[in-house]
C-alpha cells in the first residue's frame, strides 16, 4: 500500500484541487526555484570572498561579513521555501493515507475547510517570510557598509560589498515573488469558496 500512499501524495503536491493552486504549483515549483537556485548562487555565490573592509584583514573581513549577513540570503530563502510547503504537504499527506480523491476535497465541507486552513497557514507563513526579509536584508543594499568592530581595533571599519546593485534588484525579485504567492494563496481561498457557493462548477 505504501506505493500507492506515496502516489496518491505526489499527485496531490503536484496537481492540487484548484486552478489557481495549480498555477500557484507552476510558478513556486517551476519559477521561484529555478530563479533562487540558479541566479541566486550566481549573484551571491562568491560575495563572501570578495568582501572586503578597511583594514583588510581577515579577521576584520569575516567579522564585519558576519554581522552584515546573520545569515546568508540563500539560505533564508531555501527555508523560506521548504517551510512555506509544509502545509499542503502535511494535507495532501493526510488526504493520502484517508485515501481522499482531489475532486472529493472541494465537494465535502470538512476537506475543503482543511485545505483552506493549510493554504491560509501558507499565507501567514509567506506574510512573516516577507517581514522577516525585510528586517534582514532591507530593500537596497548599500555600495559601504559601516561595520561595528569596536570589540576588535577601532570604533568602525568601512566595508565594501560587492554587486550591490545586482543584489538590490534580486531582492526587489524576491519581494515580488513573494507578493505575487501571497495573492495567488488569497485568490485560492476565493476559488474555493466560489466552489463552495455555487458560483464556480467544480472540476
Amino acid at each position: 500500500m505504501a506505493p500507492n500512499y506515496m502516489r496518491s501524495f505526489s499527485e496531490g503536491c503536484l496537481r492540487p484541487p484548484t486552478v489557481i493552486g495549480q498555477f500557484h504549483t507552476l510558478f513556486f515549483g517551476s519559477v521561484r526555484m529555478f530563479f533562487l537556485g540558479v541566479l541566486g548562487f550566481a549573484v551571491y555565490g562568491n560575495e563572501a570572498l570578495h568582501f572586503s573592509c578597511d583594514p583588510d584583514k581577515r579577521e576584520v573581513n569575516l567579522f564585519c561579513y558576519n554581522q552584515f549577513r546573520p545569515i546568508t540570503p540563500q539560505v533564508f530563502w531555501a527555508l523560506q521555501l521548504v517551510i512555506v510547503l509544509v502545509p499542503g504537504a502535511f494535507f495532501h499527506l493526510y488526504a493520502a493515507c484517508k485515501s481522499i480523491k482531489q475532486e472529493d476535497i472541494l465537494q465535502k465541507s470538512f476537506y475543503s475547510g482543511f485545505y483552506i486552513c493549510s493554504v491560509f497557514l501558507r499565507v501567514i507563513l509567506e506574510a512573516v517570510a516577507f517581514w522577516l526579509q525585510i528586517q534582514l536584508f532591507g530593500v537596497k543594499v548599500n555600495a559601504v557598509y559601516m561595520c561595528d568592530v569596536g570589540v576588535l581595533e577601532k570604533k568602525f571599519s568601512r566595508c565594501m560589498v560587492p554587486e550591490h546593485f545586482e543584489k538590490t534588484i534580486f531582492l526587489i525579485a524576491m519581494y515580488t515573488f513573494t507578493v505575487i504567492t501571497l495573492v495567488l494563496c488569497v485568490a485560492e481561498i476565493f476559488e474555493i469558496s466560489c466552489r463552495r457557493l455555487g458560483f464556480l462548477k467544480n472540476q
